[in-house]
């Protein structure tokens, strides 16, 4: 288990989420209409929320092939298959750049995530918060 398991935040947190989803989902589910670099996720509602979903995450001790089945039950927006890449490939090192990630996008595209194609659009855009 993670450093914060024992804590009451964490404990009323993912007590929250498992009652309405059965799991702690992914970021774009918590927030939908989000951008994956918004200061948001760095602070407050959006930090508390990937501190949650890191420690849920440690306890799970997914396998890879069970990681990709979560993933799929949350339908991604193309602009978080970066986050994706980084969530099934923990190895990777934390300074990829966007050029590195293009061959992850094609084993996301083997593993059924078909909109890598469409990952510089959407991670572009301006309406998202």
């Amino acid at each position: 288990m993670g450093e914060h398991a024992n804590e009451s935040w964490y404990i009323e947190g993912v007590k929250k989420y498992l009652d309405k989803y059965g799991e702690v989902p992914p970021p774009w589910a918590y927030v939908e209409n989000s951008h994956p670099y918004s200061i948001g996720w760095r602070m407050g509602g959006g930090e508390g929320f990937l501190m949650i979903l890191w420690e849920w995450e440690s306890q799970q001790n997914m396998s890879f092939d069970e990681k990709v089945a979560y993933l799929h039950r949350y339908p991604a927006p193309p602009r978080w298959y970066q986050w994706i890449v980084d969530f099934l490939w923990e190895e990777l090192p934390y300074d990829m750049e966007v050029q590195d990630y293009i061959k992850y996008f094609e084993r996301l595209n083997e593993l059924g995530f078909k909109l890598s194609d469409q990952f510089e659009e959407d991670i572009n855009r301006e309406d998202l918060e």
